[in-house]
C-alpha cells in the first residue's frame, strides 16, 4: 500500500495542492482560488473537496499519513495564519484546528512558505544528509528557513529567521512591514525592479527596460535581460548580490551552516545572482567561516517545490517519531 502525504500551498490568489511519496514524487495535483473564498469555512471545505477528488482519482492502493501546508504568516506552534497582508481573512486564521475536523485520523501541520521550502530541501532536495543549512526564497518578498542540528528553528513564538527583515540600510527603502531598509526591499522580485529603476535614473545609456512601466516589469523580464547581457540588467543582479552576499556572511555567524540554498524566481538568473552573492559573501565572511560554506541552487526548485515543501512536513515528522 503506498503511503502518501497532501502538501498544500496557500498562496495569496490561489492554492495549489497534490498528493506526494516519501521520494518526492506526485501522485496528482490539483488547486482552486483562495481569493474567492472569503469566507474561510467554504474555503476549508471547498479545499477538503479538491483533495478527496485527487484521492478519489487514484487507481492504486494508499494510506494518506497526513496534510502539511505552507502558508505566509504561518504559526507552526498555534496552526494559524496571522495577518497576512495577502490574504482575503484578516486577523488570525485557525487553519489547522479548521482542517483537522476533516482529517481527524492524520497529523495535520502548518508552517511558513520559507520553513516549508527548508524542510522539502531536508527531505527530497539538495539537503538530504545536512544537518545545518538555509534557504532562502526569493519570490515578491525574501523568506528564509535556518535549519540547525536537523530541526528548523522555529524560536519561542514560530517566527524566528526573518533574514528578509533584517535591516541593511536604516535610512533606505519603505518596507510592507512599515520599517525602512529591510533586505527583502532590495533582494526580492519587488526589490530588483526597483533597483533597475533607480540605475535607470542614475545611468543615460539606452536599455530596453526605458518604455516598461514598473508596474509591467517584472523580475523575469530582468533575468532574461541579463541572461542575453543587457549591462543595467548585469549591475542589477551585481547589486542585489552585493547586498545578499553581505546578509548571509551574517547569517553564517550565528549558525554556521555547511550550505546555503537560493530558491524561486531570481535564483533562475544563474550565474549572475550566484558569482557577486557568493564573491561578497565570502569577502565579508569571518575568517573562521571563509570558503567553508557552500552556495547552490534549490534541489526542488520547480513548479511543484511548494507542494513538495508542504508535504515535506509530514515525512520529516515522520521521521522524527521512529
Amino acid at each position: 500500500m503506498k503511503k502518501l502525504a497532501i502538501g498544500v500551498d496557500i498562496g495569496g490568489t490561489n492554492t495549489a495542492f497534490g498528493l506526494v511519496d516519501d521520494q518526492g514524487n506526485m501522485y496528482g495535483e490539483s488547486v482552486i482560488s483562495t481569493r474567492q473564498y472569503p469566507d474561510f469555512d467554504q474555503y476549508i471545505e471547498e479545499l477538503y473537496i479538491g483533495i478527496q477528488s485527487l484521492l478519489k482519482q487514484l487507481d492504486i492502493e494508499h494510506e494518506l499519513i497526513g496534510v502539511g501546508i505552507g502558508a505566509p504568516n504561518a504559526n507552526y506552534y498555534r496552526g494559524t495564519i496571522e495577518n497576512a497582508a495577502n490574504l482575503v481573512w484578516k486577523g488570525v486564521v485557525p487553519v489547522v484546528e479548521k482542517l483537522q475536523r476533516f482529517f481527524p485520523s492524520v497529523p495535520v501541520i502548518m508552517t511558513n512558505d520559507a520553513k516549508a521550502a527548508a524542510v522539502g530541501e531536508m527531505v527530497y532536495g539538495g539537503a538530504k544528509g545536512m544537518k545545518d543549512f538555509i534557504v532562502i526564497t526569493l519570490g515578491t518578498g525574501l523568506g528564509s528557513g535556518f535549519v540547525a542540528n536537523g530541526q528548523i528553528i522555529y524560536g519561542h513564538d514560530s517566527f524566528a529567521g526573518e533574514l528578509g527583515h533584517v535591516i541593511v540600510n536604516h535610512t533606505g527603502r519603505v518596507c510592507g512591514c512599515g520599517r525602512k531598509g529591510c533586505l527583502e526591499t532590495y533582494v526580492s522580485a519587488t526589490g530588483i525592479k526597483r533597483t533597475v529603476f533607480k540605475l535607470l535614473a542614475d545611468h543615460t545609456e539606452n536599455s530596453e527596460f526605458r518604455d516598461v512601466s514598473f508596474n509591467d516589469l517584472t523580475a523575469e523580464m530582468i533575468t532574461k535581460a541579463a541572461l542575453a547581457g543587457d549591462p543595467l540588467a548585469i549591475e542589477a543582479f551585481e547589486y542585489t548580490g552585493m547586498l545578499l552576499g553581505r546578509a548571509l556572511a551574517n547569517a553564517v555567524t550565528i549558525t554556521g551552516p555547511e550550505a546555503i540554498f537560493l530558491f524561486g524566481g531570481l535564483a533562475k538568473a544563474g550565474k549572475y545572482l550566484f558569482e557577486p552573492t557568493k564573491k561578497y559573501m565570502e569577502m565579508h565572511m569571518l575568517a573562521n567561516f571563509r570558503n567553508k560554506v557552500k552556495l547552490l541552487p534549490s534541489g526542488i526548485d520547480g513548479k511543484n517545490a511548494a507542494i513538495l515543501g508542504a508535504s515535506a512536513l509530514i515525512w520529516q515528522r515522520l521521521r522524527e517519531s521512529r
